[in-house]
Formats: structure tokens, C-alpha cells, sequence
């Protein structure tokens, strides 16, 4: 029997689009997939050494807010100087008060698992990115690449 295959392209670098790439990279390596993220735009965020990842309730409705914050506190009111920065603070406690595991970990998870992490080549030279800025363990490819795996994949999700 052949292995199945799991292919994911990341386009988000924001704390909460983070997890769920390598959450299911990892649980899919586990499961015995051959398992592939492709990152480009902004998901390359999710690949530098120094993640500086942040959270904002802007454009996402559906984040549950602190208190019943939106309930009283009004949508403009997230504009302001601070929140965004406030918001990822208490995201980032939530999730260790609750034993959630940190992004390096899961990326550390993912690469102990085989999982394979490849860089948009095009979107590296695109933003005139360093690529001593990214951790070591990646591979560098363009979408053509990439497509090869896809194109034979069980699974294909964006992200």
C-alpha cells in the first residue's frame, strides 16, 4: 500500500493562522502521511528564526473576545494604539494556561517528524528577504515544485 500524502500551502503570518499548518502537519506525519507545507507570502512569517507572530481581532469576527468584549466594546475601539499587541498577550496566556504548545515547538514537532517545510523561492526574492533570517531545515522551491508533490497528494488544504 502506498503512502498517503498531505500537501498544505500557508499564506498567513499571524499568530492564530500558525497553528493550524503545523497542527495538522504533525498530526498527519503521526498518522503516517508523507506530509509537505509550502509557505509563501506571508506565512514565510512562520519560518524565521525570531518569530514575532501577533493576533488581531480586526477582520476576524469570529474571534471569541476576553469578557464579552464584543458585546460593549465597539469594533473601531480594536484600532487603537496597543491592542493589537494587548490582544496577543492574552491569546499567548490563554494558550499556555491551557497547555497548548507553543509555534517553535509544533515547527520543532514538525521537523522531528519528517515534515517537510519548503519556501516560496519566488515570494523570498519578491520581498528581498535574508534567508539567514529563516531556520536552518527548509527547502527553497518555486511553485512548480510544490505542485508535483500536490498534484499526487490525498490532501491539499490552504491556509
Amino acid at each position: 500500500m502506498e503512502q498517503k500524502k498531505l500537501a498544505i500551502i500557508a499564506t498567513k503570518g499571524s499568530l492564530d493562522w500558525a497553528y493550524p499548518p503545523f497542527i495538522l502537519a504533525s498530526t498527519a506525519s503521526a498518522l503516517g502521511y508523507e506530509t509537505q507545507i509550502f509557505f509563501t507570502f506571508y506565512g514565510l512569517q512562520l519560518l524565521k528564526k525570531k518569530l514575532a507572530l501577533e493576533v488581531t481581532p480586526l477582520g476576524n469576527p469570529g474571534m471569541p473576545m476576553p469578557m464579552g468584549m464584543e458585546k460593549w466594546f465597539p469594533v473601531l475601539g480594536m484600532t487603537l494604539p496597543g491592542m493589537q499587541g494587548m490582544m496577543t498577550a492574552m491569546m499567548k496566556k490563554k494558550m499556555k494556561d491551557k497547555g497548548v504548545a507553543s509555534i517553535e515547538e509544533l515547527r520543532d514537532l514538525c521537523l522531528e517528524a519528517e515534515v517537510k517545510l519548503i519556501a516560496c523561492q519566488m515570494t523570498v526574492d519578491l520581498f528581498d528577504m535574508d534567508k539567514t533570517d529563516f531556520i536552518a531545515d527548509l527547502e527553497y522551491a518555486g511553485a512548480a515544485a510544490f505542485f508535483e508533490f500536490a498534484g499526487e497528494s490525498d490532501i491539499c488544504l490552504y491556509i
